[in-house]
């Protein structure tokens, strides 16, 4: 008779061995899946787009965040409308100035034309800004000569008064030995702009000159700006705290 072997014991502790270091297995690659990503999926991760928050100003912020450039950010653009009217499209200023940006009519239609866009004073809010941008893009280049803090004094003091008085300050202050390159020695040149014997000078070409408003509307307009900047960065620090609670 045939011997007969009986191997059933040890194949089925073999077959639980091999289990156990499988399940062993699948449970360490579970386990470690979420920190060890494939570069596709980090990249997909980091890829996804996430809406940019803002502060609220006034109803006209995305326009302004539209046509915004590197001469004036859009809470610039927003300071010079809350100053010029109080973000009213309708006003209409005692010299004439209207709509949101307060621009001359004259201005205006000159601001239109370099645009290549058909002379119109209708209330257009996004052509106002878009005036206003390239009104102040003007100014920018025109001052060129100065350093970047202290241009935009001048652009502000030029968009409100006009360059034309500007220039005048700047001679009288170099006649003067005044440095015309820093708004804080120019203001008091501007100051005595409506003294007869400072605007009766042969240098003073554009005549008298009430510099009060001007100079009381850039520092308003910077303050504004410093204000608007203050909550936008207390709005995005918020929104990170939220962010990451998440």
């Amino acid at each position: 008779m045939e011997e007969t072997r009986f191997n059933g014991p040890e194949m089925n502790v073999r077959k639980i061995v091999v289990l156990l270091l499988t399940a062993t297995l699948i449970l360490v690659l579970f386990l470690t899946r979420d920190r060890y990503q494939s570069p596709e999926e980090e990249t997909a991760e980091e890829t996804v787009p996430v809406p940019e928050q803002f502060v609220y100003i006034s109803p006209f912020d995305s326009v302004f965040r539209l046509y915004a450039d590197s001469v004036c950010d859009w809470k610039m653009l927003a300071a010079i409308a809350y100053v010029e009217s109080k973000f009213d499209t309708t006003a209409r200023s005692h010299r004439g100035a209207q709509g949101l940006m307060q621009i001359m009519p004259a201005t205006y239609r000159h601001i239109l034309a370099k645009m290549g866009v058909s002379d119109t004073m209708a209330q257009n809010v996004e052509l106002d800004v878009r005036v206003a941008v390239r009104y102040l893009d003007d100014l920018d280049n025109l001052f060129g000569f100065i350093n970047r803090t202290e241009r935009i004094n001048y652009i502000l003091g030029s968009y409100n008064g006009g360059s034309n008085h500007i220039f005048d300050a700047m001679r009288i202050a170099r006649k003067k030995g005044i440095n015309r390159y820093s708004w804080s020695s120019l203001t008091p040149v501007l100051e005595s702009m409506k003294d007869p014997s400072v605007y009766s000078d042969s240098v003073c070409i554009y005549g008298a000159f009430d510099a009060s408003e001007t100079l009381n509307y850039v520092s308003t307009v910077k303050r504004v700006y410093r204000e608007y900047n203050s909550l936008d960065l207390l709005f995005r620090a918020s929104e990170k705290v939220v962010l990451n609670d998440r």
